[in-house]
């Protein structure tokens, strides 16, 4: 049984995986996601998933974005394959980008033998009042970027809601 725990904020995951949105294949990370999420106190709003272009992604965060969610989770597309254009899309609705966030991500998935997440292009930064943080496919990936974020998000959005003034 989960202990009860005060929520942090409203989250959104985004797969982007042209199988999955077509519906050829069944997504796998989205749920690990939102597990990963839950236990660090968000309520999940949901999982979404988009092709790998950059107009499906856009659309996916600038909606999650308007929605009000304090963070979002992108989960592939951060490679460098002509394919993988998360990191292009993301980039393009970013107020600021935080790129510690990014580099501790890569470095801990590195660290910890997940190739594509050492060798991401994924990016993290502010839309709005919104985190959005892109993190590469892999189990291995997911696991281990989660872990490095979710100490760091409750700081970011204190000072996104002007609680840490």
């Amino acid at each position: 049984m989960e202990i009860p725990g005060p929520q942090i904020g409203r989250a959104l995951v985004v797969i982007v995986d042209d199988r999955v949105s077509a519906g050829e294949r069944s997504d796998s990370t989205g749920p690990l996601v939102t597990e990963l999420l839950e236990e660090a106190h968000f309520v999940v709003d949901g999982v979404v998933t988009a092709p790998g272009e950059v107009v499906a992604i856009r659309s996916a965060l600038n909606t999650a974005v308007i929605g009000g969610v304090d963070l979002v989770v992108t989960v592939g597309g951060t490679g460098v394959s002509p394919r993988d254009v998360t990191s292009d899309a993301t980039s393009g609705v970013l107020d600021r980008p935080v790129p510690g966030i990014a580099e501790a991500i890569r470095a801990s998935g590195l660290a910890a033998g997940a190739v594509d997440a050492g060798v991401s292009r994924g990016v993290v930064g502010v839309s709005g009042s919104t985190l959005v943080v892109n993190l590469a496919a892999s189990r291995a990936a997911v696991r281990d970027g989660m872990a490095t974020l979710t100490p760091l998000v409750p700081h970011v959005i204190s000072e996104l809601s002007g609680l840490d003034s």
